[in-house]
């Protein structure tokens, strides 16, 4: 267990992932945070292949930088998946916006600290790709999908940013019944969404709340009455993580937790994948919130 903590944290929500597998293989991701970047924003862009030749696409978002008020700073790039270093200082929704209206283009996330690395397969496949397992951070989230209520693609796989705050994003078990209602209504204060995943609504949901000045602990406690479904979801954010389950308490997650760190998943599987020997952990109950900070412990999580 030992060894465990000093493993990077892409590797130890790779072997989580893997050792959820069974729960689904339609598509897998991560969020990684903690990180220290060259520029002041790191940028991962998807671009499918028979949208546009690959090299144009870039050209016009890194132009779309420019007009903005940008530099890329740094680019690269696996095929469909590029990853931009960026320099700026002005606002940030400017920025996303401008690129999404280039057209042929996913934006995964903008962080400071943070990046969101998903595709389809399992966590093997994302880590043969995408090197996930030699990033390193203080702490991050996964997910493993069955598609059930929406397309089996890159742009609905888990986590979703939080469009377009930065640090900020969410994996879900569940679903949302309210989930249109939402979404209009934040439409209706301009703000975008890139998926029909209700799972998207809930990171803008907690990052507009964060923006506004409330803290991480509150804004879980008031999503208990604002969501309205079956749901246990967790968010990442530049300093830490913080989870909620709703009355029903219908969606498994079970906590191992020691003074250095720790770790979370829908099944203890993935925990023993990581923390072989005995395990005291906890199961939260109905309406129940936690958050950590990364001051305390980081975190790992995998689903």
């Amino acid at each position: 267990m030992e060894d465990s903590q000093e493993k990077p944290v892409g590797l130890q929500l790779r072997e989580m992932l893997q050792a959820m597998r069974h729960r689904g293989i339609d598509s897998t991701g991560v969020t990684i945070a903690g990180e220290h970047f060259d520029s002041d924003y790191v940028m991962r862009l998807f671009i499918p292949d028979q949208s546009a030749d690959q090299e144009t696409v870039i050209a016009e978002i890194k132009s779309s930088v420019a007009d903005s008020g940008g530099d890329v700073r740094s680019l690269t790039s696996r095929g469909s998946f590029h990853r931009m270093g960026i320099y700026f200082r002005g606002d940030l929704r400017t920025l996303a916006d401008s690129v999404l209206a280039t057209g042929h283009v996913q934006i995964h996330s903008i962080g400071r600290c943070s990046e969101v690395i998903k595709d389809v397969g399992d966590a093997r496949d994302l880590d043969e790709k995408h090197t996930i397992s030699k990033i390193g951070g203080t702490h991050g989230v996964g997910h493993v999908r069955l598609a059930t209520e929406s397309i089996v693609d890159i742009g609905h796989s888990h986590p979703f940013w939080a469009y377009p705050f930065p640090d900020i994003s969410v994996v879900h078990n569940g679903q949302l019944t309210n989930y249109h209602e939402m979404k209009r209504k934040f439409e209706q204060r301009g703000f975008r969404f890139q998926t029909h995943n209700d799972s998207e609504v809930i990171s803008v949901y907690i990052a507009d709340k964060l923006s506004q000045g409330q803290k991480l602990r509150d804004v879980l406690y008031e999503s208990l009455d604002d969501l309205d479904g079956t749901f246990t979801y967790v968010v990442s954010t530049e300093s830490g993580i913080g989870m909620a389950k709703d009355r029903w308490s219908a969606k498994p997650f079970v906590v191992y937790e020691t003074d250095e760190m720790v770790a979370a998943a829908s099944e203890e599987v993935a925990l023993r994948r990581v923390f072989p020997d005995g395990l005291d952990r906890f199961e939260p109950q109905e309406n129940e919130v936690l958050t950590w900070n990364v001051a305390i412990a980081p975190v790992i999580r995998g689903r």
